[in-house]
């Protein structure tokens, strides 16, 4: 699995233009689950699932809330899936490797 960060709303834009299978991973510094679902996210990075998929690391405190709460966001970590541009699925909260792989194969 590639990854990317993602600072501005242009670069998010760019980035589902760019890479047909984006999963993005919105968290915080200060955020002890999203801590816990980078080790997740290390786990499936090179499983079968996360094949062709991009991972956009998008920072709450370098992009802002207004970002943040126009994707419908309530908390870090979230996890959206986008493929071509559209949202495929959201997994809130600290998940394990298996839903995250579930999510990619749906």
């Amino acid at each position: 699995m590639n990854t990317v960060e993602i600072t501005s709303a242009e670069a998010f834009a760019q980035a589902l233009k760019d890479y047909p299978t984006l999963l993005v991973d919105f968290f915080k510094d200060d955020c002890p689950g999203c801590k816990m679902l980078e080790v997740s996210l290390d786990k499936v990075s090179n499983s079968a699932a996360a094949e062709g998929v991009t991972l956009g690391k998008v920072k709450l405190e370098n992009i802002g809330e207004e970002f943040f709460f126009s994707h419908r966001l309530r908390q870090t970590p979230t996890l959206l899936l986008f493929k071509n541009g559209e949202e495929a699925g959201r997994l809130p909260g600290f998940v394990p490797p298996a839903k995250i792989e579930a999510l990619l194969n749906a």
